[in-house]
């Protein structure tokens, strides 16, 4: 394969496995270009990328203009405050004004599920799915599928461990994809509240106690909880869901002495994992993060270069 079969990155249920394994690979060269002292390639010069982000981002944002600018890509931003969505026009219309500029790629983060589908079905720039409320985070899954072979070498077999909030994560919906897809086997489990009933229907297996979805794993994945989308009354308290389901040194005594311990970020230190988990010898979460430059790196050149 030396092509992908869509102009738009909108999911994982959107990529076959080998398209997944094509980005992956791709990856790998663009990480050794970040390890040279001049970080800086001339795939995408005179190619224009904006990111309109309607909700608040560190991590996905930097990493992606830093991988477009990596590249030698124009990059511009713009956020929901400072758009002319603030004065009521709706998101077709921004997004077709947009367009009428000429960008090469729009990368968007939006709060309503389906929100980037909706634009590729209008537009004829390329659409970078960056997080659509509680649907998907394709290229979270993608970085995480990428940091895992890189600590594990191969997905067949492994056991993958997904805690928290699983109802209102995208990135938990995306990675039990992703990891399926690829030979893993994984598990999910959180407060009752916050499992939907899909689950099993994506390809996870669901368990209620934590000791039981952590025995054996070989990579744990603890979620943020998301207050900002919950209804009032899931959870009684972040003490009480961090006795239960936190990570702490105990609890992580059943996984695989090789494990790994991953988060999308940003952490609640404290509420998901202890803070000697998240700095502790198994973390491996700021490999995420540099690793999410490199999978971005080669989703934008794939599809613009």
């Amino acid at each position: 394969m030396n092509s992908l079969n869509s102009s738009h990155i909108l999911g994982i249920s959107h990529l076959s496995p080998d398209e997944i394994e094509f980005i992956l690979r791709t990856a790998e060269s663009m990480r050794e270009i970040l390890d040279r002292p001049i970080k800086k390639v001339p795939p995408l010069r005179g190619k224009t990328v904006v990111h309109v982000f309607f909700e608040p981002s560190t991590r996905t944002r930097l990493s992606f203009e830093l991988a477009a600018k990596r590249l030698s890509a124009d990059t511009v931003g713009i956020s929901a405050s400072a758009s002319s969505v603030e004065k009521g026009e709706n998101l077709i219309d921004t997004a077709r004004n947009i367009q009428a500029m000429r960008p090469d790629a729009i990368v968007m983060r939006h709060p309503f599920s389906g929100a980037p589908h909706l634009l590729a079905r209008y537009l004829d720039t390329s659409i970078i799915n960056a997080g659509d409320g509680m649907n998907e985070h394709p290229s979270q899954a993608l970085l995480d599928l990428f940091t895992v072979r890189e600590a594990k070498g191969s997905f067949k077999g492994l056991k993958v461990a997904i805690i928290g909030d699983i109802a209102h994560s995208r990135v938990a919906h995306s990675d039990i994809m992703a990891f399926t897809r690829m030979g893993a086997e994984v598990t999910v489990c959180g407060p009752a509240t916050l499992l939907p009933p899909y689950l099993e229907d994506l390809g996870a297996r669901v368990k209620f106690r934590l000791d039981d979805a952590l025995d054996g794993a070989d990579v744990v994945m603890a979620l943020r909880i998301q207050k900002e989308r919950q209804a009032r009354g899931l959870l009684p308290s972040n003490r009480e869901y961090s006795m239960t389901f936190g990570l702490n040194m105990e609890r992580l005594s059943g996984i695989a002495p090789d494990a790994i311990i991953m988060h999308p970020g940003p952490i609640n230190r404290g509420v998901e994992m202890a803070p000697e988990v998240a700095d502790g010898p198994w973390s491996v979460i700021l490999d995420q993060v540099t690793n999410g430059v490199a999978v971005r790196m080669a989703i934008l050149s794939l599809l613009l270069a």
